[in-house]
């Protein structure tokens, strides 16, 4: 991915159980959103490539015939496979423990590949060359990911925000200056420039698509700190014998910004951008 890391198991270990709690939700009217950029009608296959917990495949699921999830990460799949058990709807999602690099693993072909927040860990030119020849004429990869150029919104929030950059310093305290990524370190962050990755493998695009976000959330001081944990940097088996220490601290710090022990944040907008192969999908 990057000249000095290499991808390992431990990327993701032990956040998959916090997940789903820690992080924001997408904003209200992506599933409009997508529905009609892509033209769905509730068939067609969809891929999720670095599913996680099925976040972004579960609230699409309804719009497909049938979604895959791909991850490599045993807890991952493991919490994608309870909830959608739990939603009813194991019948219509499928769950696959792979790297993207192992694609297309017998999986056929799809009317859309997304990837949600996932594509900056793989070996993006080979991966998006092997997920265009994945897709059926016509088909599109899509791209999900918070708005990042949204400016923080903290008035008229009825509880104080999360001291974001006070935990950053304390998971810097505990870690190192330097970002953690499962064994080593992304000294220079990840990758950008996803538009000429896409651009080589054949895709043409993109359309970008905005759905506004907003929404107040409260969020409680356990949501916090599984936010914490969801993190690749700050994923529980980096902390090791000083994880209890470190939780500590961090709800010392937590409770001092919000005596009440809630939190507000405005949910973010959400960025797509849709890739083509060939025409339109519908």
């Amino acid at each position: 991915m990057t000249a000095d890391w290499e991808w390992d198991e431990t990327l993701f270990a032990g956040s998959a159980a916090y997940y789903r709690r820690g992080r924001l939700p997408y904003a209200p009217g992506l599933v409009e959103a997508l529905g009609g950029a892509l033209g769905l009608d509730g068939c067609g296959r969809l891929v999720d490539v670095g599913c996680g917990p099925g976040t972004l495949a579960l609230l699409l699921v309804e719009s497909f015939g049938e979604v895959v999830g791909v991850d490599p990460d045993d807890g991952m799949i493991a919490e994608a496979e309870r909830a959608a058990a739990a939603r009813g709807v194991s019948g219509k999602a499928r769950w696959v423990r792979a790297r993207a690099e192992e694609l297309p693993a017998g999986l056929g072909t799809f009317t859309v590949a997304a990837f949600a927040q996932s594509f900056h860990w793989m070996d993006r030119d080979l991966v998006a060359r092997v997920v265009r020849g994945m897709l059926r004429p016509g088909g599109a990869l899509v791209h999900v990911s918070d708005l990042k150029t949204e400016p923080p919104a903290v008035g008229g929030l009825p509880h104080p925000v999360v001291p974001d950059a006070a935990v950053g310093d304390l998971v810097r305290r505990y870690l190192g200056p330097v970002r953690r990524a499962g064994a080593g370190t992304l000294r220079h962050g990840t990758p950008g420039d996803e538009a000429a990755v896409l651009l080589r493998a054949g895709f043409s695009g993109p359309e970008r698509h905005v759905v506004p976000g907003g929404r107040i959330l409260d969020r409680s001081e356990d949501d916090v700190v599984a936010g914490v944990y969801s993190m690749s940097f700050s994923a529980p088996h980096l902390f090791g014998a000083r994880r209890g220490a470190f939780e500590a601290e961090l709800r010392l710090l937590l409770r001092a910004a919000s005596p009440s022990g809630l939190f507000s944040a405005r949910q973010p907008s959400t960025e797509v951008f849709v890739w083509r192969v060939g025409g339109r999908t519908g």
